[in-house]
């Protein structure tokens, strides 16, 4: 099982394997195109109260976290579509945060690697 994870903003390659948007929201001024995604899977993404209250605060990251996590628990059906792509082979988890750390696909691929 390998899973990357990407922004949206960068191109995507050859080596990415499956495409997987990870937002509930599409990444603003990226096209279908541009974006050469496999998969949007938007049920996966943090609950909206979750995501207002987070706000992409690095001092909330552990806490967001703890949270988005029993989030990922209550939601099998979901975490089950994602394991089934990951499955396939190579998987890029992509997102649109501007932050390579601060972002919820990195809490997500360290989830599904667990």
């Amino acid at each position: 099982m390998m899973v990357r994870i990407k922004r949206a903003y960068e191109q995507a390659s050859a080596d990415d394997g499956c495409r997987v948007l990870v937002d509930r929201l599409w990444p603003r001024g990226v096209s279908k195109e541009r974006a050469e995604l496999d998969e949007w899977l938007k049920e996966i993404a943090p609950s909206p109260a979750l995501r207002t209250w987070w706000n992409h605060d690095p001092e909330r990251m552990e806490e967001f976290a703890l949270r988005y996590r029993a989030e990922l628990d209550a939601n099998t059906e979901a975490v089950a579509a994602l394991r089934a792509l990951i499955a396939r082979g190579v998987t890029t988890l992509v997102y649109g945060a501007k932050d390579p750390q601060v972002n919820h696909a990195r809490v997500l691929a360290e989830y599904l690697e667990e």
